[in-house]
């Protein structure tokens, strides 16, 4: 996608930048193109002159936010062995949900997404593909093995656990069990306590 450049700055960051701001403070439901356009400092048309819907401003929040999390999830394989790295990543799925609050709801809502956004697929492809390998070096499954049923298990069990806290955790569930909760103490205790009952040592 080609941006113009405006004098006062580059407006679809702008943009994005508004997006993120609104989907943190008030969440999906109340996002609009206006809203983002009226912090941004710009005429309500832009936004639609750039991305061209509201779906396509969200897409490129949601392919930012697809980046990001491959960012926080991409382990090093000499980090330690496979067991530690899939904790590693668990652990780096929650922070980046905690980070970017507004975009981890954003990238699962298909529904207001484009649904045919090559780049948007990729990016997801990215970050799946990231615990996969793990996944593949837990199993010791070896990189040419077709990825099977008992695979796509593992992955899914991997996926869910971590999605879910991340998800109890932004909506402050872990309160009734845990009063004075922080995030520090979600990331640097309660989450490796959790999957260290799913994933014991290897």
């Amino acid at each position: 996608m080609h941006y113009i450049r405006y004098h006062h700055g580059d407006l679809p960051a702008a943009l994005i930048r508004a997006t993120d701001e609104i989907l943190a403070e008030r969440g999906l439901e109340k996002f609009t193109l206006r809203e983002a356009a009226r912090r941004a400092g710009v005429s309500p048309a832009a936004p639609a002159h750039h991305f061209g819907s509201s779906a396509g401003l969200l897409t490129e929040v949601a392919i930012l936010g697809f980046d990001e999390l491959t960012r926080h999830i991409s382990i090093d394989p000499s980090a330690g062995g496979p067991t530690d790295r899939l904790k590693m990543q668990g652990a780096g799925y929650v922070r980046f949900a905690l980070a970017f609050p507004g975009r981890f709801h954003l990238m699962f809502r298909h529904d207001l997404l484009l649904p045919d956004d090559k780049r948007l697929e990729l990016a997801g492809e990215r970050a799946w593909s990231a615990l996969a390998e793990t996944v593949r070096a837990l199993r010791s499954v070896p990189d040419d093995h077709p990825f099977d049923a008992e695979l796509r298990a593992t992955l899914l069990a991997a996926w869910s656990t971590v999605h879910g806290f991340a998800h109890l955790a932004l909506d402050g569930k872990f309160s009734r069990l845990y009063p004075d909760t922080s995030s520090d103490h979600l990331l640097s205790q309660l989450l490796p306590e959790v999957l260290g009952a799913i994933w014991p040592q290897r």
